[in-house]
């Protein structure tokens, strides 16, 4: 037989040899993994990249998301972002209703009017803007402030807004004119400047406002601007505060990664929540007043039992790794329960909003 009729050896496949290279370093990768960290977290991670998302997402927004808010019928949710713009959406679907443009600069804050005809929305622009819920037409711009507007909430009534300020001012003024009823102002600092006021929140009985900002909360007589109470550690920046709804707590959270909830009758600190790892930037209730759902620079939402503390489950949707959200470990800048109590929304620095079951 010729050498030219014999038959040569097969030679090993050099696709099969670069997949067996391919396959022989990610294992290596994964034995370091599991060897220097937490093999739950690890697990974790790997689950949310292969499995598919258990939450709807809205991707309207181009920059970071501010605020939430959920329409009083629960239909629509309408979103506040540094793209300057307000947009509202259906809550069922994600399907774009409209978008609000009144803004010169990024929008900080919003709340819906409690009976669903209005909304207000402030921002880095210094105003606050009044306009209808339905189309977008705006009805009244309130120029109060001097600087930015952090946080707005209207009064249970629909009368009023009062609007919180870089400008070291919390502002009550009539919802359709404008006329200015209070104003809160921070004292100065030693260099002449007030400093600001970061959260606002109205009772549900409409008497009374929270305001926080650096340091203690202070409520206030919503009529008179009297001062009625401190609740605080004196340190610390407030970024949130919240009523139960039933009037009888307030929740707050800070720079110093707490969530503190405090007795309003008896001014005591009845417990504080030491989960999230950061910041926590917004709090919420249900509407039922049984749990409390906190979000923070840590990149989830924690949601725990309101009277105990207890933790009942993690949100880590805006902080993990997976297809369709490409980016890691963004704060939560904002958190909204649904007002039937199903579903909560978020916002986060990942420039979308997430809404997902309560669990």
């Amino acid at each position: 037989m010729s050498i030219l009729d014999k038959k040569l050896t097969p030679q090993p496949h050099r696709s099969r040899r670069r997949s067996i290279i391919i396959v022989g370093a990610l294992l290596v990768v994964l034995v370091i993994l599991f060897a220097f960290t937490d093999i739950r977290s690890d697990i974790s991670v790997v689950g949310h990249l292969i499995a598919p998302p258990n939450h709807f997402t809205y991707h309207g927004h181009s920059d970071y998301v501010s605020a939430v808010a959920w329409s009083p019928d629960g239909k629509r949710i309408a979103s506040a972002s540094g793209d300057d713009t307000v947009q509202v959406w259906d809550a069922a679907d994600g399907s774009h209703v409209y978008t609000y443009r009144g803004h010169a600069s990024d929008v900080l804050t919003l709340a819906w009017s409690p009976d669903g005809t209005y909304i207000a929305s402030g921002s880095l622009d210094t105003t606050v803007q009044v306009w209808n819920a339905e189309t977008g037409v705006r009805v009244f711009t309130y120029h109060g402030h001097t600087d930015a507007v952090y946080d707005v909430a209207w009064s249970p009534d629909g009368s009023r807004i009062a609007s919180a300020s870089a400008d070291g001012t919390v502002q009550v003024w009539d919802a359709t004119t404008g006329h200015t009823f209070v104003t809160y102002q921070n004292p100065p600092t030693a260099k002449g400047v007030p400093p600001p006021w970061n959260a606002v929140a109205w009772s549900p009985d409409g008497k009374r406002i929270a305001i926080g900002g650096i340091g203690d909360v202070e409520l206030w007589d919503a009529s008179s601007g009297g001062n009625v109470a401190s609740y605080g550690y004196n340190s610390g920046i407030v970024h949130a505060v919240a009523w139960s709804p039933d009037g009888k707590y307030i929740a707050v959270g800070s720079s110093d990664s707490l969530v503190q909830v405090w007795d309003v009758a008896t001014r005591q600190n009845i417990y504080n929540y030491h989960g999230h790892s950061a910041d926590v930037l917004a709090v919420a209730w249900s509407p039922d007043g049984k749990r409390i759902a906190s979000a923070s620079s840590d990149g989830t939402v924690q949601v725990w039992d309101a009277t105990t503390g207890a933790q009942a489950y993690t949100y880590g949707g805006h902080a993990y790794f997976y297809f369709g959200h490409f980016t890691f470990n963004d704060a939560v800048d904002t958190v909204a329960w649904s007002p039937d109590g199903k579903r909560i929304a978020s916002g986060s620095e990942d420039t979308t909003v997430q809404v997902w079951q309560a669990m």
